[in-house]
């Protein structure tokens, strides 16, 4: 039964009063998690308020996310709020771009994602991660969510532009960490575009820290293309007069692919890990599968259907910290969503936080167990109960890529390695960028098995 709260006198979905000006910005920023959690609570399965951008609609319930994200997907851009925060970095990529640029671009990327490329990727995965490892020593006390971010880096710049940037790695990593701070400032999120703010600087200068690198990846594939690499297939493309794509075009998909393809898995695997150390009964029953099914060798792709209990840890693990918090849209025609008509202007926001967390879906919806995820759950789950990569035509291109890398790496280290968390450090206090980053580095103790 949906919990939907009566109407306001105007005719929209009750909601939470803003402040002059600003609106609920400032108390979303204080505490993003909490005030979208906080609205689903008090106002039900759509909560309406206002914030400087315009009109917001909070979706709360899987029907009316399908509905946005499957069933009337045609209604919806990604719109000005999505484009403000992300465009100063990637450009018009596959994230960002709409229309007839979205679908030929995506289109040239696909492949790099086909199945039978994802199989060849599966044996580069945990070579790299066993390469990491040998800078681990037993009692060291490591930067986890680092080491997961350089690891992820390397992995996505092989895979997808067969290029090592071994050389690069703090080069890039500074610049997007950077870019994912610089783009929660308020100033950022409220000013106009035009407006210079310290943030919108931090940006500037993290964009040319990886134009910096990534021009001259776009140089080195144009005088060494391959049949396979994603560059190289960007570099062939031609329009009905012959013209190719820009290499500004191409720096775009590339900043994005790095940026998606390496900062949500690295996450993904620091909140696991950091769910692992809190939970030593899961983290055990995980490293006897791996002993059982493994047998210390490295994992394979051949492996994976046997690691069932690894896929559901990364499955739980990705329904309590989803790497990516929550998804907007703006609606391009008027669309009517549990009884309430949505105009253009509007903004539609769908939080995987709040959805994930929802007891009405999931018994005892803030625990971390695994075993929880039978085929006869999965079976009674609502469809959007659970979409960590969002769904629909705009599902993330590269899912099935993550999740192998997630599981691989997983299995890798756990092989090898027990990790403690460093007392104190037992929260895990998230923000919200664009994706859900911890707000502190994450230091665990490794032992050796």
């Amino acid at each position: 039964m949906r919990n939907d709260s009566s109407a306001t006198a105007d005719g929209r979905p009750p909601g939470p009063d803003g402040l002059p000006l600003v609106g609920n910005q400032l108390a979303f920023l204080r505490d993003p998690y909490g005030f979208m959690t906080e609205n689903a609570r008090e106002y039900g399965d759509i909560a309406y308020w206002e914030d400087p951008m315009g009109p917001v609609y909070q979706l709360n319930h899987p029907d009316y996310i399908e509905q946005v994200l499957v069933g009337n997907n045609q209604h919806y851009v990604k719109g000005d709020q999505f484009q403000h925060v992300l465009r100063p970095i990637t450009g018009n990529g596959i994230l960002n771009s709409e229309g007839a640029v979205w679908r030929r671009n995506r289109h040239l990327i696909q492949p790099a994602f086909n199945p039978d490329r994802i199989e060849e990727y599966a044996g580069m995965m945990a070579a790299f991660t066993e390469d990491a490892l040998e800078s681990w020593a037993d009692g060291q006390t490591r930067h986890f969510h680092e080491d997961m971010m350089e690891l992820t880096l390397r992995i996505v710049a092989r895979a997808l532009f067969g290029i090592d940037v071994d050389d690069h790695v703090d080069t890039i990593g500074e610049a997007l960490e950077e870019f994912m701070l610089a783009s929660e400032s308020l100033s950022h999120l409220v000013l106009p575009s035009g407006v210079p703010t310290p943030s919108r600087r931090r940006i500037r200068r993290a964009r040319e820290k990886l134009d910096g690198v990534i021009y001259p990846m776009i140089e080195e594939r144009r005088s060494n293309p391959t049949e396979r690499d994603v560059i190289s297939k960007l570099l062939e493309v031609t329009d009905e007069r012959g013209n190719g794509l820009s290499d500004e075009q191409i720096r775009d998909e590339v900043t994005t692919l790095l940026l998606a393809g390496h900062e949500t898995t690295a996450l993904s695997l620091t909140f696991t890990a950091h769910l692992l150390a809190r939970n030593p009964a899961v983290e055990e029953r995980l490293v006897e599968e791996l002993e059982t099914e493994l047998g210390g060798e490295t994992p394979t792709m051949a492996d994976l259907p046997d690691l069932t209990y690894t896929e559901r840890v990364v499955t739980e693990s990705m329904r309590l910290y989803p790497p990516v918090p929550g998804i907007v849209r703006e609606p391009v025609k008027p669309d009517i969503i549990g009884g309430y008509e949505i105009q253009p202007g509007a903004t539609v926001q769908m939080h995987q936080w709040v959805v994930h967390r929802d007891p009405r879906w999931y018994d005892d919806p803030l625990a971390f167990r695994p075993e929880r995820w039978t085929d006869e759950m999965e079976a009674d789950l609502p469809k959007l109960a659970y979409f960590p990569f969002a769904a629909g035509p705009r599902r993330c291109i590269g899912d099935r890529f993550a999740t192998l890398e997630a599981r691989l790496v997983l299995a890798t280290i756990y092989q090898n390695y027990h990790l403690e968390l460093v007392p104190g450090t037992e929260q895990l206090d998230l923000m919200a960028t664009i994706t859900a980053r911890p707000k502190h580095e994450i230091p665990m103790t490794v032992r050796e098995r």
